[in-house]
């Protein structure tokens, strides 16, 4: 793989041979992250100094477009070493905040310009998706707070980001891409995990300025014994629908973390999220089609190249 530094000033330098690598993809939030390690020389200094976007390349393919939060120089066994860190697209819109704002009948286009835009992310997919009703931007909300709410409310779907860091705002799209693992295959570990933990069986929504409330409940996890409710209060001019949707959007959040599967492979860039993966693992009787919500792909001298992919079911 090979680490491609952006300055602040528009240079383009490629970093020594790394030594150590991780690059993880989840094309949404928590964003998409990298780490780099290579040998470090003083003539690196002032790139290093200026470096604001990074690019992970395998084979001239971008594999992850991000920025650098940090770099480190370390003086260690290995000599002298330099680390760059950082974040996909994703985190341009979590560190800036939006100021307060009320959008009637709004378009998804007229969000993307308001809060993506000014900070020089591009639109490679858009949804032409429409409020109808009054859509709020609560004070402290993040610029992806304010795109993933009006995503998630109007148009059913979370926005995401593509590996050379170009805003997706459309629903999730079957890309034909499909992995097949089973007993055969070079499996390092796989771990099923359940955790009920956090998943919400009610939830009572309520608009404290025409004082009506909608109340949304999770009858599975109650049948199965759970007990978690939440209260939210939403706000003014929420429509019914808008209300209702709000509920069902808690507790479907809820249920994301509430089982999964995390298998270990060797190689790097098997698979990315959104890809299909069909498993036949008959010793742990995991049988049946899921989706890939996180990729971890890591390198190093001692170790190589190992994937970890972690599978949700699919909706």
């Amino acid at each position: 793989m090979t680490g491609r530094i952006f300055t602040s000033e528009h240079r383009v330098f490629d970093l020594p041979k790394p030594l150590s690598w991780s690059v993880t993809h989840t094309g949404t939030v928590p964003c998409d992250s990298y780490s780099i390690t290579c040998l470090y020389d003083k003539s690196m200094a002032e790139v290093l100094h200026l470096a604001a976007g990074f690019a992970a390349m395998e084979d001239g393919v971008t594999m992850l477009r991000g920025i650098v939060d940090e770099y480190t120089i370390d003086l260690g066994t290995e000599g002298l070493t330099a680390t760059v860190t950082g974040r996909g697209y994703a985190a341009r819109l979590l560190d800036n905040e939006s100021r307060p704002l009320t959008y009637q009948d709004a378009t998804l286009a007229e969000i993307v310009r308001c809060h993506v835009t000014p900070y020089g992310i591009s639109c490679e997919e858009m949804a032409d998706v429409r409020a109808g009703s009054v859509y709020t931007v609560a004070a402290g909300s993040s610029q992806w707070k304010a795109l993933e709410g009006f995503c998630r409310t109007y148009g059913g779907f979370s926005p995401r980001f593509s590996r050379d860091g170009k805003l997706l705002a459309a629903p999730e799209k079957d890309g034909g891409r499909r992995i097949m693992i089973g007993d055969e295959d070079p499996v390092l570990s796989c771990t099923l995990r359940e955790d009920h933990y956090g998943v919400l069986t009610e939830v009572l929504v309520i608009d404290k300025t025409r004082n009506v409330s909608y109340d949304v409940k999770n009858q599975d996890m109650i049948d199965r014994g759970g007990q978690c409710r939440r209260v939210v209060y939403t706000p003014g001019q929420s429509t019914w629908a808008a209300m209702r949707y709000t509920g069902e959007y808690q507790i479907e959040r809820s249920k994301e973390e509430e089982k999964s599967i995390v298998l270990r492979l060797p190689g790097s860039f098997l698979a990315f999220p959104g890809d299909i993966v069909e498993l036949n693992m008959e010793r742990m009787g995991l049988t049946g089609t899921f989706r890939v919500a996180e990729a971890e792909n890591e390198f190093s001298a001692k170790q190589g190249a190992v994937v970890t992919l972690t599978l949700k079911e699919r909706k």
